[in-house]
């Protein structure tokens, strides 16, 4: 299963081509993908337009969205986050400390355009596309 980040579903609804939003559009009813319910609120809170807003939240509803954030995701993210620190690397947003740590827990995949996520992906095992 591929979990697909905000920083790439944002890409995606405002029409903007990166290579992960490429990916997105050829995974999207080819491929088993979901989000997460943080994510969920990330992308849906941008959008100024109800229009946009009601569609975005069709697609992003016909998904599987995981609960991501408890008390076992909470601590393993402290952790990753403070042996990050330790190699001298501080992850600007909690956020992505919490969904990365979860993709790595959950054995799930992790579609992004973040450059936060590639210390998970060099020192804690993240799987990416």
């Amino acid at each position: 299963m591929i979990l697909v980040d905000s920083s790439v579903w944002i890409d995606y609804f405002n029409g903007t081509e990166t290579l992960a939003s490429k990916k997105l559009d050829g995974l999207l009813g080819m491929q088993p993908i979901c989000t997460g319910d943080l994510i969920l609120a990330e992308v849906l809170q941008g959008f100024r337009q109800d229009a946009d807003y009601h569609a975005a939240k069709n697609l992003l509803f016909s998904l599987p969205i995981r609960a991501m954030v408890g008390q076992v995701i909470a601590l393993k993210s402290a952790d990753n986050f403070r042996k990050l620190r330790q190699q001298g690397i501080t992850i600007r947003k909690t956020i992505d400390t919490l969904i990365a740590t979860y993709c790595i827990e959950n054995r799930l995949i992790l579609l992004h355009s973040d450059k936060d996520f590639q210390p998970f992906q060099q020192f804690l095992g993240l799987q990416t596309i």
